[in-house]
C-alpha cells in the first residue's frame, strides 16, 4: 500500500518536477494548467484583466529583477547563476503571490490588485556589509517599481500633450498607463511594509539593534501567512487610503 507522504511526493513531482519541450521551452504540468486556465479567464470572463495582469507581470518580473541586479553589485552572483535575471514570467511565478492572491482579488471585485513573484535568491555573505548592502537590495525593488510608474505617467501626460484623436489604441494604453502607474505604486508600498520577508522588514533591519533584528528574523518562517491575513483584512486598504494619493500626487508634479 502506497504510504500518503509517498503518494504525496509523486503528485508533487508530476506536477512540478516532469518537463514537456513546449515550442523549444520546458514547462513543467503545473506550468501548462496556469497558462491554459489563465488564457481561458482571460479570453472568455474578463478581458479587462488581461491590461492587469499583464502590467502586474511585468512590475513584479522588473522587482525582482532589480533585486538580482542590485545583489550582483554588491558582489552577489546567486541571482545570476540560477538564471533568475531573466525577463521569461516562468521562472518568477510563485503559486500564491502570482496566482493565488492575485485570482482572488480579481474574482472577489477588489479594490485594489496585488502579487508578487518568486523571491530572488541573495547570499548576504557574499556582502561586505551584509545589513547595509541588504537594505539597497531591498530598496531596488519598490524603486524600480515606482520609477516604472514614472514612466506611465511621463507618457500619460505626453499623449494627453499630443491632443490625439481618440481611437481604441490611445484608449488602451492610457488604460494601460492608468493600471501600471496604480499597480506599481501599490507593490511599492506593499513590499515596503516591514513584515519579513517583504523588503521593508530588510531596509528596517538596517536601523535596528542586533536584539530587534533577531526578534524580527524570527518572524520569517510566518511571515507570508501574516501578510496574507494583512492583505485579506481592511487594513492594508486604510494604509492606502492614507498613503496613495500623496504619493501620487507626488509623483504626478
Amino acid at each position: 500500500m502506497v504510504s500518503h507522504k509517498t503518494f504525496m511526493q509523486s503528485v508533487k513531482g508530476f506536477l512540478f518536477t516532469k518537463r514537456l519541450r513546449v515550442f523549444s521551452i520546458q514547462l513543467s504540468f503545473f506550468d501548462i494548467t496556469l497558462i491554459l486556465g489563465a488564457t481561458y479567464y482571460l479570453l472568455f470572463s474578463r478581458t479587462e484583466a488581461i491590461y492587469q495582469l499583464v502590467v502586474l507581470f511585468i512590475a513584479i518580473i522588473i522587482h525582482e529583477m532589480a533585486h538580482g541586479y542590485a545583489a550582483l553589485y554588491f558582489g552577489d552572483p546567486t541571482a545570476k547563476s540560477m538564471g533568475r535575471l531573466s525577463v521569461n514570467p516562468l521562472v518568477h511565478i510563485d503559486p500564491v503571490g502570482s496566482v493565488l492572491i492575485p485570482g482572488m482579488l480579481l474574482l472577489s471585485g477588489s479594490s485594489f490588485f496585488i502579487g508578487w513573484a518568486k523571491p530572488v535568491p541573495v547570499q548576504p555573505a557574499y556582502f561586505k556589509n551584509p545589513y547595509r548592502d541588504m537594505m539597497w537590495v531591498a530598496i531596488a525593488g519598490p524603486a524600480s517599481n515606482i520609477a516604472l510608474a514614472s514612466i506611465a505617467i511621463g507618457i500619460t501626460k505626453l499623449l494627453l500633450f499630443l491632443q490625439l484623436p481618440v481611437t481604441a489604441p490611445l484608449i488602451a494604453t492610457l488604460k494601460i498607463c492608468q493600471y501600471a502607474i496604480i499597480i506599481n505604486v501599490v507593490l511599492a508600498l506593499f513590499n515596503l511594509i516591514p513584515i519579513p520577508p517583504l523588503d521593508g522588514s530588510r531596509i528596517l533591519a538596517y536601523f535596528l539593534p542586533s536584539s530587534l533584528r533577531e526578534s524580527v528574523e524570527r518572524l520569517e518562517p510566518y511571515g507570508m501567512f501574516l501578510v496574507i491575513l494583512f492583505v485579506m483584512t481592511d487594513y492594508f486598504s486604510v494604509l492606502l487610503k492614507a498613503v496613495l494619493v500623496p504619493l501620487l500626487q507626488w509623483l504626478y508634479k
